[in-house]
């Protein structure tokens, strides 16, 4: 390509002096392009977004006092997880009280996949004082 310089004029229209209209054909065609490429990496951080995986469970500690009586029940959690994975809070929405606590207590150590902002799921966690303890 010849001496072409980027120039301003006084319209806020940018041309390019000394440049054939082919050569400036070329410019636009690899700066559109280049716009595009941007454009899509821009969106491969938010295409992620979605059901989040858990990707660090701490089991739940069962009170062995009620695993031994045989009492267990399930507990529903809300759980705000923040853009990083982490969680940021709990909210119980059914269950024991003492169960709750100790799903709680567990469910704010797990670890979600990441995600463009912050988002809500609900969980159940089951207490069956039947099954083995997970590790």
């Amino acid at each position: 390509m010849g001496n072409c310089l980027p120039q301003v004029c006084s319209h806020r229209i940018q041309v390019l002096a000394g440049c054939t209209e082919g050569e400036n054909m070329t410019r636009l065609h690899l700066s559109i392009c280049c716009l595009l490429v941007i454009i899509s990496c821009m969106s491969i951080g938010y295409a992620q977004d979605g059901p989040r995986k858990i990707l660090k469970k701490v089991p739940v500690q069962y009170p062995l006092v009620l695993k031994m009586k045989g009492i267990g029940g399930t507990v529903r959690l809300k759980v705000f997880i923040k853009p990083d994975g982490f969680v940021r809070d709990t909210e119980v929405l059914g269950g024991s009280a003492i169960l709750a606590e100790r799903a709680q207590k567990s469910v704010s150590q797990w670890k979600f996949s990441p995600a463009s902002s912050e988002t809500t799921i609900e969980v159940a966690v089951v207490f069956d004082p039947a099954a083995k303890p997970e590790n």
